[in-house]
């Protein structure tokens, strides 16, 4: 069903990395009637709280971007929070979506919904055929049940309800916590910070410490502590160590590229736009978004050392996992339902490093 500019929509997490963008490209094309909610003032694990919130507001659509999210070492660590949060924040928002009569919900899923030995570029049809990768399991079966639920309502019951499953993402209001982050913000950070400290540049030390201090160490803290915490993470003045070997290969995709993905399948694809009506099993709706082209995380960190500038010494602990060996996605059935990404990953990097230096010196 099309969406009218004055159509009610609720952006589920637009706060986060997607969900912001997603804001401002609806904002841009003049979808002005938005509604968003922070945690604290909706918690959408809360199922009475998120369902008084749809009597409330009664929106005509749904984007749901909110989701709990980490890189690899977040997924490892807490993997109950991971399949729990993701599954109760899709049950209480597509529930509550059906209950109030939802016209169109958008879904926001995962590339890690893939086998770890899928065929490459991963096509839709290869969800489900072969085990998952174990690092992101259970982040990966909440986003498989979240795709599943939106296919099955929309089977069942004849809800327009479309999944995307986008690629690595990266872009502004990124998280660049050095626990919780995914590979490129954490790299980004991590180079940028040894480079300060390779060059003696203590005031830009202690001012990206102040902006997101390291395990409640900021930029008030004593050389020795700052160290410390920062030794902790592979980060010295001399060298830098990131994860796993630096073999694996993966795809990023700008932020902004996605949201405008997003709300390009929002505003013009119907479920039914998304498998061929000749086929007796109907599944695998979902739309892989990416850019169909990848690199090695070595070749990725060399790209970032460029754009900082680092002089030091790159280091791999191979006694830390890599993930998945590859993950590049075919992307066909986005660019037959009418989009293509425009930002590359140098130009993509720049962005995001001039971005994260930007936020330095504005705290």
């Amino acid at each position: 069903m099309a969406l009218q500019q004055t159509s009610k929509i609720y952006v589920a997490g637009h706060r986060g990395l997607v969900g912001s963008a997603i804001w401002a490209n609806l904002l841009q094309r003049g979808y002005t009637h938005l509604v968003g909610r922070t945690h604290s003032e909706l918690d959408l694990l809360d199922p009475v709280a998120v369902r008084q919130f749809f009597d409330e507001q009664q929106p005509d659509a749904v984007v749901l971007a909110a989701a709990h999210v980490g890189g690899i070492m977040a997924n490892s660590r807490y993997r109950a929070d991971f399949i729990y949060q993701n599954l109760q924040i899709q049950q209480n928002v597509i529930g509550e979506s059906f209950r109030h009569g939802v016209k169109k919900l958008l879904f926001l899923g995962s590339t890690c919904i893939y086998p770890r030995e899928a065929p490459q570029p991963m096509h839709e049809d290869a969800l489900l055929t072969s085990p998952l990768e174990y690092t992101n399991e259970p982040y990966a079966i909440a986003k498989i049940a979240g795709l599943k639920m939106c296919e099955s309502f929309a089977l069942q019951y004849g809800c327009d309800y479309v999944a995307v499953m986008p690629t690595n993402l990266y872009g502004p209001n990124d998280n660049f916590d050095l626990e919780r982050s995914h590979v490129l913000p954490a790299m980004i950070r991590k180079l940028h910070l040894a480079k300060c400290l390779n060059e003696g540049d203590w005031e830009s030390v202690r001012c990206d410490l102040t902006a997101r201090p390291v395990e409640g160490i900021s930029g008030n803290h004593s050389k020795e502590d700052i160290l410390a915490v920062l030794l902790k993470y592979g980060i010295t003045p001399q060298s830098v160590t990131l994860w796993g070997t630096g073999a694996p290969l993966r795809e990023f995709l700008w932020s902004e590229d996605m949201a405008d993905a997003s709300v390009h399948v929002l505003l013009n694809v119907s479920f039914s736009d998304t498998y061929d009506p000749d086929e007796k099993e109907i599944r695998n709706c979902h739309i892989n978004v990416g850019t169909g082209k990848e690199l090695t995380i070595r070749e990725l960190a060399e790209k970032v050392i460029a754009e900082t500038g680092f002089k030091g010494t790159l280091l791999w602990d191979a006694t830390k996992p890599d993930g998945t060996p590859r993950k590049l996605i075919d992307v066909s059935k986005l660019h037959q339902l009418g989009w293509h990404h425009k930002v590359d990953i140098d130009e993509g990097i720049h962005r995001l490093y001039t971005w994260y230096s930007q936020t330095m010196t504005n705290k």
